[in-house]
């Protein structure tokens, strides 16, 4: 583990409840815009193709409705 994350949870271990429950709050928030940007850019990239393609064949075997 490197230097820097054993810091951060020792400052994370040092908070108060009040304060661990806004840094929860920050940190899912931020890792939320992550996984977003990280989405947006799969499909950009055509790596979630894929997806689409299976669903096309599935709604032609009628296996998927419309929602």
């Amino acid at each position: 583990m490197s230097d820097r994350l054993q810091n951060l949870e020792k400052a994370v271990a040092e908070l108060d409840l009040v304060e661990l429950r806004e840094f929860a709050t920050w940190f899912m928030d931020y890792d939320q815009t992550i996984w977003e940007r990280e989405i947006e850019e799969d499909a950009k990239a055509g790596r979630l193709d894929f997806l689409r393609e299976e669903a096309r064949a599935e709604r032609k075997l009628g296996k998927l409705q419309d929602l």
